[in-house]
């Protein structure tokens, strides 16, 4: 017997809505091709058009919801940034027709050789930390609070699917004690600082590149899941990307150049950079933690393995401002024992 695929109806009524928008677009419905998913429901395609080429965003309901995305799209078109413009949409069935802002993202440049272009480097990332600060001047009001409670329920994933699933580990109740003082310190610091729009994943593979230019602007994606929350968060997510290792030297001058252009924009950074140093490093670590759970659940619930690749970055990362304060010792020497333990049994790629 055959095997038969099993139908993909999402993709029949994706085609249908495209149909319905075909004439006065000049969709080549023909065209349409995958361009890339995410860490979520959603998966996005690209098709040729009367004015060029356009995305399609996918969201299934009921796990994704598109009104966001629209109504922060409004938020920051307005503030000047360069995002995708909604060429159509449907909200009930989870569709929207985007403008195309390119087809290389900040991690495919670097990959294709950006980082060893120092000068246009600096360019493109200049371009990105201004572009933060216009993020951080859209107004945040009605977005949800980005709180302790919430800084808290994020870091849950860090025991339970990186510590006890991936690494195999079950800490004592000293080590669990240890580190719940650990998740308190962070999040209060977190919480203590002012409030802007926060995207949440500020990172290379959410900005497209621009063009080459002095002033060169950035694309902006994938900010429906934005927030009103800590003001370092952001610049946290560019300078340890998950996706992409950079030295200290490097995220130092990007932390100082981001503050530098805060200021002068009149967003309420700390006067002392030293002050704002460690709330930026302590929103990176507890950041950091959040990812590693993440891409430990990723792998071992949804089955995308790939995301293990990027742990020895943000382990690292987790390391680097650990070892700097005393009271994150206790973290380090979970850390270390909990990588001397075994694997769960059983798991396998």
């Amino acid at each position: 017997m055959t095997p038969t695929s099993t139908p993909d109806l999402r993709l029949d009524a994706l085609r249908h809505w495209l149909s319905q928008h075909a004439d006065r677009l000049g969709l080549a419905l023909d065209s349409l091709a995958p361009v890339s998913g995410d860490a979520s429901f959603r998966r996005y395609f690209r098709l040729q058009a009367a004015s060029g080429t356009v995305i399609v965003m996918d969201a299934p309901p009921p796990h994704e919801d598109c009104a966001p995305f629209v109504r922060i799209a409004g938020l920051l078109a307005q503030g000047g940034l360069r995002v995708p413009g909604i060429l159509a949409q449907d909200l009930a069935q989870g569709f929207l027709l985007l403008t195309d802002l390119g087809e290389r993202t900040f991690y495919e440049a670097l990959r294709d050789g950006l980082a060893r272009d120092e000068a246009a480097l600096q360019r493109h990332y200049r371009g990105a930390l201004r572009a933060l600060v216009a993020l951080q001047q859209c107004p945040a009001d009605g977005l949800p609070p980005y709180d302790e409670a919430r800084l808290l329920e994020e870091l849950a994933v860090f025991p339970q699917w990186y510590l006890r699933t991936h690494l195999g580990h079950t800490p004592d109740a000293a080590a669990e004690a240890a580190l719940a003082n650990i998740f308190n310190l962070l999040a209060q610091r977190a919480a203590a600082q002012p409030r802007v729009l926060v995207h949440r994943d500020f990172h290379s593979p959410n900005l497209m590149l621009g063009a080459d230019t002095p002033d060169t602007t950035p694309g902006v994606i994938d900010f429906q899941d934005a927030l009103s929350g800590p003001i370092s968060y952001d610049i946290a997510s560019l300078a340890m990307d998950a996706r992409t290792t950079w030295d200290e030297a490097r995220q130092l001058d990007w932390a100082i150049r981001y503050w530098e252009y805060a200021r002068a924009a009149g967003l309420p950074v700390p006067d002392d950079f030293a002050d704002f140093h460690v709330d930026y490093e302590w929103m990176g670590l507890q950041r950091n933690l959040r990812i590693l759970g993440v891409f430990a659940r990723l792998s071992h619930r949804d089955g995308k393995h790939h995301y293990l690749d990027h742990m020895p970055r943000v382990r690292a990362y987790v390391n680097q401002v650990a070892g700097r304060y005393a009271v994150f010792r206790p973290l380090l020497r979970l850390l270390d024992q909990a990588e001397q333990t075994p694997k769960t049994e059983g798991f396998s790629f």
